[in-house]
């Protein structure tokens, strides 16, 4: 697959803090996604954003899952980035074309019923949680270097 096809989004489930939204935004600027979302809890601007990230990537931001997989792109696979049972090593995972992939709150992780919604559960190394931030900055570079 041709990076310059496709497209992927990638987002927070109830984003804990306000610092991982904007950590997440700016790798997702740097590494080429094409929109950043948070689902339960709305970002407010850091000062700390010195790329200006929100003029390349736009956010939006969903009250409540349902809202979230109403608004979800037709053909944009859904996909979970979580430690679960049922989850497929990162390693061995064939990105799609057009993904959109959702974390969850180090705290937290995804609920089951957000996890069944899921057309995808992906893995990241190691056996203990990650920052979500890093956790996505993961996954993004995991695709992007499958992809070129």
């Amino acid at each position: 697959m041709n990076a310059n096809q496709g497209y992927f989004g990638i987002g927070i489930y109830q984003p804990k803090r306000e610092t991982n939204v904007g950590t997440l935004w700016r790798s997702a600027r740097i590494l080429g996604a094409s929109f950043l979302f948070t689902i339960g809890r709305r970002y407010r601007h850091q000062c700390s954003d010195t790329m200006k990230a929100p003029r390349h990537v736009p956010l939006f931001s969903y009250e409540s899952f349902d809202a979230f997989l109403k608004a979800l792109p037709a053909c944009g696979h859904l996909i979970a980035i979580e430690l679960d049972e049922q989850a497929a090593p990162i390693s061995n995972f064939v990105h799609p074309q057009q993904a959109v992939y959702l974390l969850g709150a180090e705290d937290y992780g995804l609920p089951p019923a957000v996890l069944n919604k899921c057309r995808s559960i992906v893995q990241l190394p190691g056996d203990f949680c990650l920052n979500v931030a890093v956790a996505g900055s993961i996954a993004m570079y995991d695709r992007i270097s499958k992809c070129q």
